[in-house]
C-alpha cells in the first residue's frame, strides 16, 4: 500500500493513504541502519510504501520514494547527527518575534540558508505584533527591510487584533507548507485562528525565562479545510547548520550569490582575502552587517540558540 507520512513519534508513524485511511506503522529495522547518520531515517512528507500485519490494522514501512525535497538541521543531542524536520514541501513559513520570545536574526540566518541550499522557498513571519511599542517597531521594520531587500517576503501578523491573518491564510492555501519557529512565537495559536477546527494546545510564555513552553511534541501534517497541507514542527531552541561546505556557505546566502566568481580569489571565502567583493559589499552597506556577521558565525560552525 502506498501512504503519506502525516505524524512521527519517534519509533511509529501515520500513514495517511490515498483514500484518506489513516494506519499506525513502524519501520523494518534495516532502515535504522541505513539511516544512521539521521535521528529520523523516516520523516512527515515521506511517501511510503507499507504491508499491514496480523489484525489490529498496524503496518510496515518497507520503502520510501524518493524525496523531492527536505529541509534538515543538526540534532539536538547527537551533534554528529542530523534531524530530518520534513520532506516534499512547497514553501517553509518561519513564524518570528522580536518580543517574547525574541527571535535572532542568527536564527533567522541559519533557517534561510538551509531552505537554500534544499530548494525551499522560504516566508518570514513576524508575529504578536500587539505587543509592539515605537521602539521595537523601528527596530523591526530595519529587520524586516533587511530581508525584503535580498527577496523574502515578509508580512505581520496578530493573532489577538487579526492582524495579516487573511493573508497568511493565503500564503499556506493549496501548498504543503512547513512551519517553524521557536517555542512561543505563536505557531499553534496562528494555525487555530485561521483552522479553528484542528483546536491545536497552545501555552504562555515563561516569565521567568521569556521562552515559549512545547505544546507540539511531535512533528504532524494537518489537511486544511481551505486546501493544502500544514506541517506543524516542535518548536526548536537552536538550528545547526550541517551538510553544506565552507565553499558553499557563500552560495546560499541570496545578496552574496550574484557576487560568486567576482573575488580576486577563486576559492575565496570572503574572510580576510585581498581584492573580496562580499566584504566590500559589506563595507559599502550592499550587504547588511547582521547577514555578514551570521555567514562568518557559520563559517566558524557556530550555533545559535536564541
Amino acid at each position: 500500500m502506498r501512504g503519506r507520512v502525516i505524524k512521527s513519534t519517534g519509533s511509529w508513524y501515520q500513514v495517511s493513504t490515498t483514500d484518506s485511511q489513516v494506519f499506525p506503522c513502524r519501520i523494518k529495522g534495516k532502515f535504522r541502519l541505513e539511516g544512521i547518520k539521521h535521528t529520523n531515517p523516516v520523516t512527515v512528507g515521506d511517501w511510503v510504501n507499507f504491508e499491514l500485519e496480523g489484525n489490529e490494522g498496524n503496518g510496515v514501512i518497507d520503502a520510501i520514494e524518493p524525496r523531492h525535497n527536505y529541509i534538515i538541521r543538526k540534532s539536538n543531542n547527537l551533534s554528529k547527527q542530523t534531524h530530518i524536520i520534513a520532506s516534499n514541501i512547497d514553501q517553509a513559513i518561519l513564524i518570528v518575534s522580536l518580543v517574547s520570545p525574541r527571535t535572532s536574526t542568527g536564527f533567522i540566518d541559519r533557517f534561510l540558508l538551509t531552505a537554500e541550499a534544499y530548494h525551499i522557498p522560504c516566508i518570514l513571519v513576524f508575529n504578536k505584533q500587539d505587543l509592539m511599542n515605537e521602539s521595537f517597531e523601528e527596530i523591526q521594520d530595519e529587520v524586516m527591510g533587511i530581508y525584503q531587500k535580498i527577496g523574502y517576503n515578509c508580512i505581520k501578523t496578530s493573532v489577538k487584533n487579526g492582524l495579516g491573518l487573511a493573508e497568511f491564510k493565503a500564503l499556506l492555501t493549496d501548498k504543503t507548507s512547513l512551519l517553524s519557529g521557536h517555542s512561543g512565537v505563536g505557531k499553534s495559536s496562528l494555525i487555530n485562528a485561521i483552522e479553528p477546527t484542528l483546536n491545536l494546545k497552545t501555552a504562555q510564555v515563561s516569565s521567568a525565562s521569556n521562552k515559549g513552553q512545547h505544546t507540539t511534541t511531535f512533528a504532524e501534517m494537518h489537511a486544511l479545510n481551505f486546501g493544502g497541507f500544514l506541517i506543524d514542527t516542535p518548536g526548536i531552541r537552536e538550528f545547526g547548520v550541517v551538510d553544506i561546505s565552507t565553499q558553499e556557505i557563500s552560495h546560499f546566502f541570496k545578496e552574496m550569490k550574484g557576487l560568486i566568481g567576482t573575488c580576486k580569489f577563486n576559492n575565496c571565502i570572503h574572510l580576510n582575502e585581498p581584492g573580496c567583493t562580499v566584504m566590500a559589499a559589506v563595507a559599502d552597506g550592499l550587504i547588511s552587517a547582521s547577514r555578514y556577521q551570521s555567514y562568518l558565525s557559520v563559517l566558524q560552525n557556530e550555533d545559535i540558540y536564541e
